[in-house]
């Protein structure tokens, strides 16, 4: 019996062993590159050395390792959209919560004790800065851990974005060429941004300061150097020190909103004749000749507001009206600690999920025989296009699609464009041969008396 035993144990122990290998060989076969692939990154590396790039550099970025995946994450990442668009409301609300606006106190009263010298060389407050570095890693506390090498690599085959992508990991292979950081050092997020204020690699190249003078600017672990070089960017971006971002504003009923948008800039002045106050119906505060622009990124329901030069230039950083405005914003509550935190309300509306968008993005391409990307996302291209369907639709002109646009492109005739469809004039029907009602009556009255 025991023998029996011995030899069942040793069928199954054998055939555990078979199937073990079978299932190391088939993950050993998944994660090999195809041909294409290996021929595609050799290719590659060839192109970053004709670039300038050293072959040193390429060997210690590489260094044996081919860095394919069957499915790679920051592929699946970055076409990943989010279904639903947030209303600004609710996208500052997410970013400048009540303990943001505690944290970010504290950390400008620590930094304003030995980065007041920031400040001073590069015009920018450290409000601001503050700001920048509670939004972008929360502090420093998520600055990523992508592999950047491994990441931009994959980015860069056969992406919807491949061109940008490869730019940036030359860029990233540019850094270790000059600075000699060594690969295992170049971390950040999924889509390659870096340290304290995620530079993208192209950005570090161009703006990051070695401040505390050793020689390399470490945006991921020296905070002066990361701190001096978000200031340097936004000083070459044209940071006035002295001029307002703008404010919170309410406008006329009868506002002309085909005025909004930054793309439309005037004068103070000219912003008060037609109406324009601040949130509480006062005048604007501000210098007359002073250029700036109203922007509805919520639409006519949601909330309005002026903005000038400095806030134009938050948006260089980061193209996104909600993104600037939870930066000024927390800046604002920096700046002015005394001020209770209160979330931003506003009206009830309509928000476009991805699909929604892309829909009137297809229609206005076909519309206007013209080319917008048709990616779901509410950029400024689709919001010019929006302005331009709903002047043609007889809508205010806001740049905001709502239900009524879409209703209106839904039940679009290219006979008659936007207009409501006149119903066909309808025939009247044959009048029947019948006695008239009253003689009708009269007759079932006496019919009715005789019996």
């Amino acid at each position: 019996m025991n023998k029996i035993k011995m030899l069942v144990c040793g069928m199954l122990g054998a055939a555990m062993l078979l199937a073990g290998s079978a299932v190391s060989a088939a993950e050993k076969n998944k994660n090999t590159p195809p041909k294409e692939w290996t021929v595609w990154l050799e290719s590659l590396k060839r192109e970053m050395i004709s670039k300038g790039i050293s072959q040193k550099t390429i060997d210690e970025a590489y260094k044996g390792k081919n860095y394919y995946h069957p499915l790679p994450e920051v592929v699946q990442l970055d076409k990943k959209q989010t279904e639903f668009v947030l209303t600004t409301c609710a996208y500052v609300n997410r970013l400048v919560s009540a303990k943001r606006v505690q944290e970010a106190r504290k950390h400008n009263d620590k930094l304003a004790k030995k980065y007041k010298k920031v400040e001073n060389k590069y015009g920018v407050p450290l409000p601001y800065l503050t700001a920048f570095w509670a939004v972008e890693t929360n502090f420093g506390q998520n600055k990523g851990t992508y592999h950047l090498i491994d990441s931009l690599t994959n980015l860069s085959y056969k992406n919807r974005r491949s061109k940008f992508f490869k730019s940036e990991l030359y860029q990233v292979l540019k850094i270790m060429d000059k600075t000699k950081l060594s690969e295992d050092k170049m971390l950040g997020s999924w889509a390659g941004a870096m340290g304290h204020f995620q530079f993208m690699p192209s950005t570090y190249n161009s703006y990051a300061v070695d401040f505390d003078g050793d020689g390399v600017p470490d945006i991921w672990n020296s905070f002066d150097d990361a701190i001096a070089s978000a200031a340097n960017y936004l000083s070459s971006l044209g940071w006035k020190k002295d001029e307002p971002w703008g404010m919170r504003v309410s406008l006329p009923w009868n506002f002309d909103f085909s005025q909004v948008g930054r793309q439309t800039t005037k004068k103070v002045e000219e912003w008060k004749k037609l109406g324009v106050k601040t949130y509480y119906g006062y005048n604007l505060p501000y210098n007359a000749e002073l250029k700036g622009s109203v922007i509805l990124p919520d639409g006519r329901k949601g909330p309005a507001y002026i903005v000038f030069g400095n806030f134009k230039r938050v948006m260089i950083w980061n193209r996104s009206d909600n993104y600037a405005l939870a930066i000024v914003n927390l800046a604002d509550y920096i700046k002015n600690p005394k001020r209770k935190w209160a979330p931003l309300y506003a009206d009830e509306q309509y928000v476009m999920n991805s699909d929604e968008i892309k829909l009137i993005q297809q229609f206005y391409n076909k519309f206007v025989r013209n080319k917008i990307k048709e990616d779901g996302k509410l950029g400024s291209d689709t919001r010019k296009a929006v302005k331009f369907l709903q002047h043609k639709a007889k809508l205010p002109e806001d740049g905001y699609p709502d239900y009524q646009l879409l209703n209106k492109i839904k039940n679009y005739n290219p006979k008659i464009g936007f207009g409501v469809p006149v119903p066909e004039e309808k025939k009247p029907l044959k009048a029947k041969t019948q006695k008239p009602a009253l003689k009708t009556a009269a007759a079932a009255a006496k019919k009715t008396k005789h019996k």
